[in-house]
């Protein structure tokens, strides 16, 4: 599997996500600055990470989603290549028009930093195939302005179209607003485009890869990818 992560100014993230990625697929991504105007050559996967890209001036994720590299990203994702946006990655791809909806600020007005769980509603795409549907995984969010919103036409559209693959619960699955971190719509957390093959989300999985550190429940998204991609060869 060969991906690419992007770097912006006040990125933090990169790091972990790049370490995540090779753990799981045996091969180091690329690290790609924000300021270049192409992807590696071959690149199937590419990850936004989470940070606060341009100290989350104007909306979290605008300024960057007008950098120089986005257009490479748009232009992988319209040919079908798999994009994956996490916290302030999923904030861009909403601001970049690749994903609708967009992350206000929690409904508590607070940044929350924590573990939280999740029912996974799909295991039939590139990025839950390393679980199965119904499945309540566990993995910690770090954000302030991560509630998903979105027009009560698109919502009804998301839910329709079974677009909604990551949803906030109790540890049992249930949906239940004392569970809800952030307050998001429908309780919210992750969404894919129209055709599967670009991924935003809030939580963290990245983080939650290795057994040190006390849970691996994010390492089925990885695994799932480096499936996806052993299978398509």
């Amino acid at each position: 599997m060969k991906s690419a992560v992007i770097v912006f100014p006040g990125s933090n993230r990169e790091r972990d996500a790049a370490r995540a990625l090779t753990l799981m697929s045996g091969r180091e991504p690329a690290l790609v600055w924000h300021g270049d105007t192409e992807l590696p050559a071959g690149t199937e996967l590419v990850v936004l990470p989470g940070g606060f890209s341009y100290g989350d001036y104007l909306r979290c994720g605008a300024i960057a989603a007008q950098a120089a590299i986005m257009e490479a990203v748009r232009a992988h994702a319209r040919k079908g290549g798999l994009v994956l946006g996490i916290c302030n990655g999923f904030q861009i791809l909403c601001e970049a028009g690749l994903l609708p909806g967009v992350l206000l600020r929690n409904a508590r007005l607070k940044f929350i930093c924590k573990d939280v769980y999740l029912r996974v509603e799909r295991s039939d795409t590139p990025f839950t195939r390393g679980y199965n549907a119904g499945q309540v995984i566990r993995v910690p969010v770090a954000h302030g302005e991560g509630a998903y919103f979105a027009d009560p036409d698109t919502l009804r559209r998301l839910e329709a179209e079974g677009r909604v693959l990551f949803r906030y619960t109790s540890p049992a699955g249930e949906r239940d607003d004392r569970w809800n971190a952030n307050g998001a719509v429908n309780a919210i957390a992750g969404i894919v485009s129209e055709k599967s093959n670009v991924l935003g989300m809030m939580p963290h999985p990245e983080n939650h890869v290795e057994a040190e550190i006390g849970c691996t429940d994010g390492r089925g998204l990885f695994a799932g990818l480096v499936q996806h991609f052993a299978k398509a060869a």
